[in-house]
Parts: structure tokens; C-alpha cells; sequence
């Protein structure tokens, strides 16, 4: 199967180039906020969704999805930055490449989270089917790293209550969604014309991988936050 390198992340509106639709989704996700009580949690069986992090300290949080492009210079670029980000990879890219994505963790300590095995749209798709595409992910990076995911991200944020049950009973503790993107080189917003603190930043395994993760350390500095790693505000 040939690789996918087109974004997940939303088309851009046409009335300008640095805004992005909200992803769909069937409910409005909530602000976590950094305290262990406001920790998100399994209710009613379903992992809890998650845009953006609560907090007013300066921090901004990078992600990487899929894994099509493995750019050989993402290594050092990532040690250079020490933004550790959180890398959401489906199956069938890591596939026969594990040793690229094992250095990659074992380097800078990266978190490796779930983004099912082959980038399915799960809200059209049953809860078994959705749960197979989950679980499988999940079986696959354990053996391969040592370590199963603990946060997921539905392929093009979408995604249902059968997807949050399926994250749950797959073992996976949050949905992990995004306020921002990088396409081209160009930061995205959601909202407003600059990054703020708490949001969470999509990007992706592309040719454009050097420009793209440039452009988010760039505009990071610019808007004076610093990125840290994800998971230390959803533990």
C-alpha cells in the first residue's frame, strides 16, 4: 500500500491561510487542566477528548502523525529543538521500519501514542471494526517498543462514542485532539492569528518535514511559549 502523505489535519478556509476548521467531532472536547484532580479520566466507559491544555504558563505542545515520510534529518532536528513531541503513528507506515521510529524514542524519549493501523475514517465504521483498528495499533507497538500507547488521535479528528469506547477498552486513556497545524511550512490556527498557551500542534511524517517542524519552533519562539512533552500533562 503506498504511503499516505496527505494531511489529517483540516483544509484550510478560504478566507485566509492561517485559519483551519475545528475538527468534527459528536461533542464539544473540555480543556484538561494540569492538576492530578482535574486528570482526564474513563466515564461511562469512554476515553475522555482532549483539544487543548488549561494552563497560563507558557507552554505549547507539538505532535507528529502517521509516519509515511521517514525524513533522515528528523532526528536531529527533534535533539536540537528539545521540544520532545508526542508522535501518533499508524501501524502500516511503522511496518518494516521500526528501527527508524525505536531511535527516534530511545534518542529523545518520545512518547509513541495510537493512531490506528491504517488510517481509517472510524466514525463510519462499527465499534468492533473500530476497536480491531485500536487494539491492533496498540498490539503492534508494544511489541515493537516495548511500551503500549497510552493517548490516541482518530485519523482526521474524527470520530464517535463507539471511538471513545473502543480507545477505552483498547486500553488507551485520552483522545487526543489539536488547536493548530503545520501544512507547508505554515503555522494554522483555529483561532486567532497566533499560538497560545496550552494548545496542541499537528504536524505529520511529510517531505516537508524540516519545514514544517522549523516553522513550528519559529512561531513557538515568536509567540514566547516554550514546547514541553504532552504526556506530562496527562498523567
Amino acid at each position: 500500500m503506498a504511503p499516505d502523505t496527505t494531511s489529517s489535519s483540516p483544509t484550510p478556509t478560504s478566507s485566509t491561510t492561517t485559519t483551519i476548521a475545528a475538527p468534527p467531532s459528536v461533542q464539544q472536547p473540555y480543556p484538561f487542566g494540569q492538576t492530578q484532580a482535574n486528570a482526564p479520566a474513563i466515564v461511562g466507559g469512554k476515553a475522555p477528548v482532549v483539544r487543548r491544555i488549561d494552563t497560563t504558563k507558557p507552554y505549547v505542545f507539538i505532535t507528529i502523525d502517521d509516519g509515511a515520510v521517514r525524513d533522515p534529518h528528523a532526528l536531529e532536528l527533534i535533539k536540537q529543538s528539545g521540544a520532545r513531541p508526542t508522535l501518533f503513528l499508524n501501524e502500516r507506515y511503522v511496518h518494516g521500519h521500526e528501527d527508524y521510529f525505536k531511535q527516534l524514542q530511545d534518542q529523545d524519549d518520545l512518547v509513541i501514542g495510537n493512531h490506528t493501523v491504517s488510517h481509517p475514517d472510524l466514525s463510519k465504521m462499527s465499534y468492533a471494526a473500530q476497536k480491531k483498528e485500536i487494539c491492533d495499533d496498540s498490539d503492534a507497538f508494544a511489541r515493537a517498543f516495548g511500551h503500549r500507547p497510552t493517548l490516541f488521535r482518530p485519523p482526521f479528528g474524527n470520530y464517535n462514542a463507539d471511538t471513545q469506547r473502543a480507545a477505552a477498552d483498547c486500553g488507551l486513556k485520552a483522545v487526543i485532539l489539536w488547536t493548530a497545524a503545520v501544512n507547508d511550512g505554515v503555522v494554522q490556527f483555529q483561532a486567532g492569528n497566533k499560538l497560545k498557551p496550552g494548545d496542541i500542534v499537528l504536524m505529520h511524517f511529510r517531505k516537508t518535514f524540516v519545514q514544517d517542524y522549523t516553522a513550528f519552533i519559529n512561531r513557538a519562539r515568536q509567540d514566547g511559549l516554550t514546547p514541553v512533552p504532552l504526556p506530562d500533562f496527562l498523567a
